[in-house]
C-alpha cells in the first residue's frame, strides 16, 4: 500500500500530495476498493484559519542569518513554491509539507497589535527586525486581510527598522510607507528572483509574481528611494544556477544596490516532495539536479551545519561562489546592502525628559 495518494499535478500548486508527517505518523492511503477515478484526493482549495497568537517577534540565534528577530503574519504560503525550506514548519500543526502547507493557511490578525506591545516594551532594545524568515508577508490573501501593512505602520509609528524580503509585487501597495521609513534609513527590502524563465517560475512556483513584475517591482521601489536588493533563492544546480549572471544583470539594471544568493536545500519532506517535482516537469534532469546538490552537501540532499547550509561545500559550492562574486563584482553589486539605523527609534507618547 503506497505512503501517500499520488495526484498528477494540480495547475497552481506547487505540490501535488501530501507526504506523510514525521510527528502523527498520518498519512493518505487510496481505497484499495474504490474504482479508478473514484478518489477526490487532497481538497487543491484555500483554507484559512484563526491563529490567536501570543507573540510575534521569533528569535533567531543562527550565525547564518543577519537578524535576531523575524516577524512572520503568516503561517504555510499560498506562493506553493515546490523547494521552500519552511514546509516542515506545517507538520508541528498536524498537518503535512506538502499541498497542506500551501492551501491551510494560519493568519495572525493581532500581528500589529502585539508587534506595538513588543515595540512598546523597555525591554526592547532597537534593532532591525526582518519580515519575514520564513513564509513570504505578502503572499495572495495579504491583498484582501492587510496584516502585513499593519505591521509596517507600527514600524513607522516607532521608526523601528525593518527589512523585507519578498517574490511579490504587492509590496508596491505598501510604498508610502516604506518610502517614509526610508527617509529614516529605517527600511530596506529584497526582491526574491529564482529564475527569469517564466514557464519555469509558473511550475516552480507558481502562485508568485513573474519574474518581469518582481524586475518591474525592484525598478519601482529604487525610484522611490527604497533601498532595494536582489535575493538569487534558491540557486538549484542543472536547472536554475547558469541564470545567475544575467539574473544579477536584470535587477542591476532595474535598480537593485545589493545582491545575495543561497544554494536550495531540502529538509525532511521538501526532499520527496521536489523529487516528485523533479519527475513531473523535469525528468530529464532529475538525476543530474540531485547528484549536484548532494555533492554541494557532503552526500545528502539536506545539511543544517551552520555556516555551510546556506551556501553548500565542496567544488560545485565553490564554482558558485566564485561565479556570484564575479557576477556581482561586474555590475556593481558586489558591496554591502545599506545599514539601516535604529537613530530615530521613538514611543510614541513617552515624554522627552531633555
Amino acid at each position: 500500500m503506497p505512503r501517500y495518494r499520488e495526484r498528477d499535478t494540480i495547475h497552481g500548486r506547487g505540490a501535488s500530495w501530501d507526504p506523510e508527517n514525521r510527528f502523527t505518523g498520518m498519512r493518505y492511503e487510496a481505497d484499495p476498493d474504490a474504482e479508478p477515478g473514484d478518489e477526490e484526493g487532497p481538497r487543491p482549495g484555500t483554507e484559512y484559519f484563526e491563529e490567536d497568537a501570543a507573540g510575534i517577534l521569533s528569535r533567531n540565534d543562527s550565525p547564518d542569518v543577519p537578524y535576531t528577530y523575524s516577524l512572520n503574519p503568516y503561517r504555510g504560503c499560498e506562493h506553493g513554491c515546490i523547494y521552500c525550506y519552511a514546509r516542515p514548519i506545517h507538520e508541528y500543526a498536524g498537518y503535512s509539507a506538502g499541498l497542506d502547507f500551501e492551501t491551510k493557511i494560519f493568519v495572525k490578525r493581532n500581528a500589529p497589535a502585539l508587534l506595538r506591545v513588543a515595540l512598546s516594551s523597555r525591554k526592547w532594545t532597537p534593532q532591525v527586525v526582518s519580515m519575514c524568515g520564513s513564509t513570504d508577508a505578502y503572499q495572495p490573501v495579504e491583498r484582501a486581510l492587510g496584516i502585513t501593512r499593519g505591521c509596517l505602520e507600527v514600524f513607522a509609528e516607532f521608526l523601528n527598522p525593518v527589512a523585507v524580503v519578498t517574490k511579490n509585487r504587492l509590496v508596491l501597495r505598501d510604498l508610502d510607507i516604506l518610502a517614509a521609513l526610508a527617509a529614516h534609513e529605517a527600511a530596506s527590502v529584497c526582491i526574491s528572483v529564482t529564475t527569469l524563465d517564466l514557464g519555469l517560475n509558473r511550475v516552480l512556483e507558481p502562485r508568485t509574481s513573474s519574474p518581469k513584475q518582481r524586475l518591474d517591482t525592484i525598478r519601482a521601489l529604487a525610484e522611490a528611494g527604497v533601498p532595494v536588493g536582489v535575493l538569487v533563492a534558491p540557486v538549484i544546480p542543472a536547472l536554475t544556477d547558469h541564470e545567475l549572471p544575467a539574473i544579477l544583470r536584470a535587477a542591476a539594471d532595474a535598480g537593485a544596490r545589493s545582491a545575495g544568493y543561497s544554494l536550495l536545500r531540502l529538509p525532511h519532506a521538501v526532499a520527496p516532495l521536489f523529487e516528485r517535482w523533479l519527475e513531473q516537469h523535469c525528468p530529464d534532469r532529475k538525476e543530474k539536479v540531485l547528484n549536484r546538490l548532494r555533492a554541494a552537501r557532503d552526500g545528502k540532499l539536506c545539511d543544517s551545519s551552520f555556516e555551510t547550509r546556506m551556501f553548500g561545500s565542496g567544488l560545485f559550492a565553490e564554482h558558485l561562489a566564485r561565479l556570484f562574486e564575479v557576477a556581482a563584482r561586474g555590475v556593481g553589486l558586489d558591496g554591502d546592502s545599506p545599514p539601516l539605523s535604529t537613530t530615530h527609534f521613538r514611543r510614541p507618547g513617552q515624554m522627552d525628559l531633555f
